[in-house]
């Protein structure tokens, strides 16, 4: 029970907390007709909880390793199972947007302490053993979540995708208490509050502004003022990342080629593959007609695909450099945006399927190599900040993914509509069909809107994939060379 309940207690809560990422995004049309809520809103119903679960990951891990990681740990799922019950209660926008802030504080204190929770538990082989079926169940949530979520919002309604939270919250609590137990990181370590809270003001600063111009422009006065708020709140992050004992992130890392690279692959990962997954479900449900689980099962191919390769990348490659899995990877990604972005008024959703295989394969080089790529950047003792650093940024990428995603769509499907049709369509296109605007009208600014995001987006990951193949090769440790400059064979080395 010791061995398996551990493992199952924090596999659990993982595929709860990651699930909760992507299950929503089939639901937004029935979110949004039965709240009245905007696009602005939906983007605050995926972004909300992203955006608290990449601002707190490190400061909750640091308190983690003080106050007890599975204490953390059980206090993480009470959370998130009363957040997930104000979810499914909500009555407005707004709630539900607090709601799934609150979620992901709760999962930032599970996320921050499953790892060190299993490394406390499982050694050698076993802990090898217990790392894959983690990764696994971790790739099983992603590739569930839409499926899932279009079932259960087809049948018991959108709510109850959160009320499910709330049986599996109580078993994982449950076998926490039974099964695993206390640890804690070294004595006389501090928590970087002031750094914890200046990076959460950065991460939701730059994302309200994002998601501010694109409802009144880049040059708004609420627009620039958040800007300038996010610019403010990064300063004072690194002023006090410079000076305190405990950093949540060590800045000296940032002078390795090789950390910045993968860094800037794992931001940009996430952001590109997956930040309009939530409009094209938007754009099949509300314009294509199609039912929640279609529009889940239309992801299939880029998920079944990415889990293929997933396990094709771990056997046969590898050895194979980061900056070539994590760097082509994203130019696969990249490659498979571009190619979605060919959609007009008569489109239907098969013109996604080749640019989803693409995005696909991608994932699976990027996603099971791109932590690996981030500990070999960072000297041993640093290993636990580059994987905290690592999932961070990760999730930030995702948030920013999906507002500026929505900001350039916002811009592109204004043009050809007629005043406020843009705005009708964004709260369940139903609406907008009923006020008198044609169908064809509706279906070729939306489409216009998407192909406009997608090249943007595109375009990043293009850039963001060139970065890492030349930053994170020009970071690889040189081999010892002989004086007649032939690499030097290897020599075994003590280890004391």
């Amino acid at each position: 029970m010791h061995r398996w309940g551990t493992l199952t207690a924090v596999c659990l809560g993982t595929f709860m907390l990651l699930l909760d990422v992507t299950i929503v995004v089939v639901a937004l049309p029935d979110m949004a007709g039965s709240l009245h809520a905007s696009l602005g809103d939906l983007q605050w119903v995926v972004d909300g909880y992203a955006l608290a679960l990449a601002a707190l990951l490190l400061g909750v891990g640091a308190a983690a390793d003080i106050l007890g990681r599975r204490r953390v740990h059980v206090a993480g799922v009470a959370l998130f199972a009363a957040a997930s019950l104000l979810c499914g209660l909500a009555s407005g926008p707004e709630l539900l947007v607090t709601a799934r802030a609150l979620q992901g504080l709760g999962g930032a204190a599970m996320f921050a302490t499953t790892l060190p929770l299993l490394g406390s538990v499982y050694q050698g082989r076993h802990r090898s053993a217990a790392l894959g079926v983690w990764g696994a169940v971790s790739g099983g949530a992603a590739a569930v979540g839409p499926v899932l979520g279009g079932l259960i919002a087809e049948g018991p309604g959108w709510r109850w995708i959160f009320y499910v939270n709330l049986p599996v919250s109580v078993v994982a609590v449950w076998l926490t208490l039974r099964a695993v137990p206390e640890s804690r990181g070294p004595r006389g370590m501090t928590v970087d509050w002031a750094g914890t809270a200046a990076f959460a003001g950065f991460a939701g600063g730059a994302t309200y502004a994002v998601v501010r111009a694109g409802e009144d422009g880049w040059t708004a006065p609420a627009a620039l003022t958040a800007f300038a708020a996010a610019a403010l709140a990064l300063v004072v992050f690194v002023l006090v990342e410079r000076r305190v004992a405990h950093p949540l992130l060590d800045l000296s890392l940032l002078r390795r080629p090789a950390f910045v690279g993968t860094m800037l692959g794992a931001f940009a990962f996430n952001g590109v593959a997956f930040g309009g997954i939530a409009y094209l479900s938007i754009w099949m449900q509300t314009l294509l007609g199609m039912s929640p689980v279609r529009a889940g099962l239309t992801l299939l191919p880029m998920t079944a695909v990415s889990m293929v390769v997933a396990v094709l990348v771990g056997r046969l490659l590898h050895g194979v450099p980061a900056w070539l899995t994590v760097g082509g990877g994203l130019l696969l990604i990249a490659a498979g945006t571009l190619c979605q972005a060919v959609l007009d008024a008569g489109s239907d959703w098969t013109a996604l399927v080749p640019g989803f295989v693409l995005v696909g394969m991608g994932t699976g080089f990027v996603a099971p190599t791109v932590a690996g790529a981030a500990l070999a950047a960072v000297p041993a003792e640093r290993s636990g900040m580059a994987g905290g650093a690592v999932n961070t940024v990760r999730q930030l990428g995702y948030a920013l993914g999906v507002a500026v995603f929505g900001t350039v769509l916002t811009s592109r499907m204004t043009g050809p509509l007629p005043s406020g049709a843009a705005h009708a369509l964004a709260g369940g296109g139903a609406g907008a069909l009923r006020g008198g605007f044609p169908e064809h009208t509706l279906r070729a600014a939306f489409a216009s809107g998407l192909d406009g995001a997608l090249v943007v987006t595109g375009l990043a990951g293009i850039v963001a994939g060139a970065l890492v193949l030349v930053l994170v090769r020009a970071g690889r440790p040189v081999p010892p060379k002989t004086s007649d400059g032939a690499p030097a064979k290897k020599t075994a080395v003590a280890r004391g």
